[in-house]
């Protein structure tokens, strides 16, 4: 193990460090286009928003590689290019989660808060978003676990990150390298989603916070 740490030590904690920048700053881009998407898509007729949310569905199916190799043709080798994948990528799990989540508040509290004279922006921002929440959050959390995974793809273009050791482990046959990149890229996803929890502790109406802490 000391002769391990000893010749991939510093690699490694560059790695995690890359890697962890790329998920951070992908997942807030995303997840900000997402929110305004999701906003935006449920104040449309829902005609629209029935051919809308398909279309954005067939996006989503384009393999990861295939959209960070036509970034790559657009923009270089440069790390904007796996940032601009990476959070239009994240951007759909919230998009959608918002879109459903607005959509799912009972009428019945937007007719209250109209009856306070509520305007459509108090309403949204008072009780419409507070009550979707906990699916917003959900979103949020699929997403960041997913750009995790994705993020290795950034090595495929020389842009580092943790899939480094692990597309090095596969060409040359190293189980080790491999582990190297995949134990540490698994561990990120897990803290991750434990400070996403203690977000939504804090982000939840305090009604909604023992419901879903159950």
């Amino acid at each position: 193990m000391r002769a391990l740490l000893s010749a991939y030590g510093g690699p490694l904690l560059k790695a995690v460090g890359v890697h962890t920048a790329y998920v951070l700053v992908s997942v807030a881009f995303g997840f900000a286009l997402g929110l305004g998407l999701g906003i935006v898509l449920s104040r449309l007729p829902r005609r629209v928003s029935n051919l809308v949310m398909p279309v954005l569905s067939v996006f989503q199916t384009i393999p990861g590689l295939v959209f960070i190799g036509l970034l790559f043709m657009a923009l270089g080798m440069v790390p904007a290019t796996v940032v601009v994948s990476l959070s239009v990528y994240a951007m759909f799990p919230v998009l959608k989660n918002t879109y459903t989540g607005i959509l799912g508040v009972e009428p019945k509290y937007v007719e209250a808060a109209k009856g306070c004279g509520m305007s459509r922006l108090q309403t949204l921002g008072k009780v419409e978003l507070p009550l979707a929440m906990p699916t917003i959050v959900a979103g949020l959390r699929m997403s960041a676990v997913y750009t995790v995974s994705w993020a290795v793809l950034a090595a495929m273009i020389g842009q580092g990150g943790l899939g480094d050791f692990i597309y090095q482990g596969t060409t040359s046959n190293n189980n080790t390298l491999i582990l190297l990149g995949a134990i540490p890229a698994a561990v990120l996803a897990i803290v991750i989603g434990a400070l996403i929890d203690v977000l939504q502790k804090h982000v939840m109406p305090r009604g909604l916070r023992k419901g879903v802490g159950k």
